[in-house]
């Protein structure tokens, strides 16, 4: 369960630098020190926290089902905005609201980073015994509002066509949806597993495939003649 949100955690990092690379310069700057600042002034909640709360928090399934209506939500916003943007890419004529929603969630730069910068940060806290608190906070904060900027540029210089970069966006999020009902699922099934196989609705479906792909080939073939006749 520990892996599969470790796992999670690197996806949103890396959503979360790819989708900067549709940004100007200074908007990556100001999202990158919104982001030290929040892991600077969290240290006080930061230091209350447990290995023991995170590990129940982690076996909580009310608490997992909750945060993957969150996790749904702001993958069906990116997921929205690759596929937004890649109608404005290919399309020719391009109406004037699909504009102002691709511009809000060009804009829209995720809340899934800020629950991963406060857990880095209860990380590291842990790991650095005897060190002050604010020391570490503030000095985490500095290491993340410069690999940003860094992480974004990085990105933008390997992956150099936004047509690549979004589908990436794309697949990335979608893993992570699949991640998250695997987070959420926590090792419960939904339905209890049977070895009893109904023939009869077997068989009725293999029919109604067959019927339709005999059916999609009839009509191909109706349709090809008819372009042959214009022609």
């Amino acid at each position: 369960m520990e892996t599969v949100v470790l796992v999670m955690m690197m996806l949103v990092c890396f959503n979360y630098l790819l989708k900067q690379t549709y940004r100007k310069t200074y908007f990556i700057v100001l999202s990158a020190a919104i982001c030290a600042l929040f892991t600077g002034f969290m240290w006080k909640y930061a230091i209350e926290q447990s290995k023991s709360q995170i590990s129940h928090w982690l076996a909580d399934s009310a608490l997992m089902l909750d945060l993957s209506v969150l996790l749904t939500l702001e993958v069906a916003i990116q997921m929205a905005f690759c596929v937004i943007a890649t109608q404005i890419q290919t399309s020719g004529k391009i109406k004037p609201y699909m504009v102002w929603g691709y511009r809000i969630l060009r804009w829209f730069p995720g809340t899934l980073i800020f629950p991963v910068l406060f857990a880095l940060l209860v990380v590291s806290i842990f790991s650095l015994p005897g060190v002050s608190f604010p020391l570490i906070a503030w000095s985490l904060s500095a290491i993340i509002f410069i690999l940003i900027p860094l992480g974004t540029w990085g990105i933008k210089w390997i992956l150099p066509e936004k047509e690549l970069r979004l589908e990436i966006l794309f697949l990335s999020n979608a893993l992570i949806a699949i991640l998250g009902v695997v987070a959420t699922v926590n090792g419960r099934t939904a339905v209890s597993g049977t070895s009893y196989i109904n023939w009869s609705a077997l068989l009725g479906i293999v029919a109604l495939a067959i019927l339709g792909l005999i059916g999609g080939i009839i009509e191909y073939k109706f349709r090809l003649k008819r372009i042959i006749k214009k022609q």
